[in-house]
């Protein structure tokens, strides 16, 4: 698995892989918005000459959100979401990022799974925060300490 940064090229592609992931996906111009934040992270994965997934952090000092975390349901189970992560938590961490927060939806145990593994921490439920209605677990990352 190969992964790197976004280039605008890709801001297509994860647009069509956010409407294959996720019910109430980012659009293309959202998408293309937040690449050329400069406080915006990305990460691509590559796998099989194909694009497997995507993530980025959108960063605020000592702070920063991961925004979106998706893998094409072919390429599940092959640990790309884990490597793009840390990969993420890298290059925050190089950039004086302290903290990662997200949130993720109560339903979605194999996330929250995954970013316990790595040691995030829930903090607490943003009640209804999905277009859906569905609950949001808020968590958070000390970058640089041990899991």
């Amino acid at each position: 698995m190969i992964l790197r940064q976004w280039t605008y090229e890709d801001v297509y592609d994860v647009a069509k892989a956010e409407s294959v992931c996720f019910s109430d996906p980012w659009t293309f111009q959202m998408l293309a918005d937040t690449f050329f934040g400069e406080n915006t992270l990305t990460v691509i994965a590559e796998a099989d000459g194909k694009k497997a997934g995507y993530a980025f952090l959108i960063c605020a000092g000592e702070d920063a959100d991961l925004a979106n975390v998706a893998v094409l349901p072919e390429f599940r189970r092959r640990k790309a979401a884990e490597k793009m992560l840390i990969f993420l938590e890298t290059q925050a961490l190089k950039r004086g990022v302290k903290r990662i927060f997200l949130e993720v939806r109560v339903s979605n145990a194999a996330a929250m799974s995954l970013y316990l593994k790595l040691g995030y921490v829930g903090r607490y439920v943003r009640p209804k925060y999905y277009g859906d209605g569905e609950d949001a677990v808020v968590m958070s990352k000390e970058l640089g300490k041990t899991i």
